[in-house]
């Protein structure tokens, strides 16, 4: 048995280790392992893989050997050859044939977010996001950061679809929302959290809100079998007239921005909810306390590199609410990455 020194050096060495596992899951989806692997009738070696890939054999495998170890590939020997096929989660998760394949949000992730952290030092020195100092982009206006070209904002819209497509349903169905049959997704991108509530609840009508450039995209990649349903509407949520709707989502949309700015934008969805309306926030909810669970306060940090915000308590949450006039707030924990807030006046 080890002792506490030893486990303890340990365990740093996991967390020094930390971005070395995110580079292997990274440069196994850019370069499609797991969809060759899918996609081949039996498995595979290292050295198939590699012609296959073109890539080298000995890169290879060290690239497949390491993802045995991370769950991410299995591997069997016979006649003392290894051969490699996915394991149930790079079959859900990381092949794009997948319903549920992470791989656009991955690629964000390895592309966008993680240049960011490589400044999480000066973000915490500034207090302020580090598009400026990776991308060269001035982020007064923040969202011409995030959305910094066409590709970029169209990379993030594909992200936004594959994280709903697992988490669409749990914060969707943490309340029942069949008493709102017009909904109204404020920021609402590609409209994929909005295909997600026409599947739940297949009564209801949905008006995604959000900008222009986010509209036009939408329209132009995006098509879902439910377009009947679901309506684009193009606008400003801080300045123009919300669209007509019996509740309004707001996911992952108030963690972008200050407390100043989310109070603002609560009280015109206020103003514009009819009575017994209300609004769905969908966020990653801190512990009472702000110290746990990990996962939000890593996305806590990463609001800090990226965006304006920060991730909340659910007090906080029921503050801001509070003092935009909804007097009766709900929280729901899913489970899951995301939990639910239901407000009604």
């Amino acid at each position: 048995m080890s002792s506490p020194e030893e486990q303890a050096f340990r365990l740093l060495t996991e967390y020094s280790n930390g971005f070395m596992v995110s580079q292997v899951l990274f440069a196994a989806c850019e370069l499609g392992v797991f969809d060759l692997l899918a996609e081949a009738p039996e498995p595979l070696g290292a050295a198939a893989v590699a012609a296959r890939l073109g890539t080298s054999s000995h890169g290879t495998e060290l690239l497949l050997d390491t993802c045995v170890s991370l769950k991410l590939l299995q591997v069997e020997t016979k006649t003392g050859k290894a051969l490699y096929q996915n394991t149930e989660l790079s079959s859900t998760y990381l092949v794009r044939a997948s319903p549920k394949c992470q791989g656009n949000m991955l690629r964000y992730l390895a592309r966008t977010t993680y240049l960011c952290w490589g400044h999480l030092t000066q973000a915490v020195r500034d207090g302020r996001n580090q598009y400026l100092e990776a991308f060269g982009v001035p982020s007064d206006q923040l969202f011409s950061a995030i959305y910094r070209s066409e590709d970029e904002r169209l990379q993030f819209m594909r992200g936004l679809q594959d994280v709903w497509s697992v988490s669409g349903r749990p914060v969707l169905g943490a309340f029942d929302l069949s008493p709102f049959p017009l909904i109204c997704d404020v920021g609402g991108c590609s409209g994929a959290l909005g295909k997600e509530c026409t599947s739940l609840y297949p009564a209801c009508r949905v008006t995604v809100f959000d900008t222009p450039e986010v509209v036009q995209t939408a329209e132009k990649h995006f098509s879902f079998p439910e377009a009947a349903r679901i309506s684009f509407c193009a606008g400003d949520f801080f300045k123009d007239p919300l669209p007509e709707a019996d509740l309004y989502i707001l996911a992952r949309v108030l963690h972008d921005w200050t407390d100043e700015r989310c109070s603002r934008l609560l009280a015109r969805i206020h103003g514009a909810c009819k009575p017994g309306g209300g609004v769905l926030v969908i966020e990653s909810l801190l512990a009472a306390d702000g110290r746990g669970p990990l996962t939000a306060q890593l996305y806590s940090l990463n609001m800090l590199v990226q965006t304006e915000g920060r991730e909340r308590t659910p007090a906080q949450y029921r503050a801001l609410l509070a003092a935009a006039g909804f007097r009766h707030v709900q929280c729901r924990r899913t489970g899951g990455l995301y939990d639910a807030i239901l407000a009604t006046r």
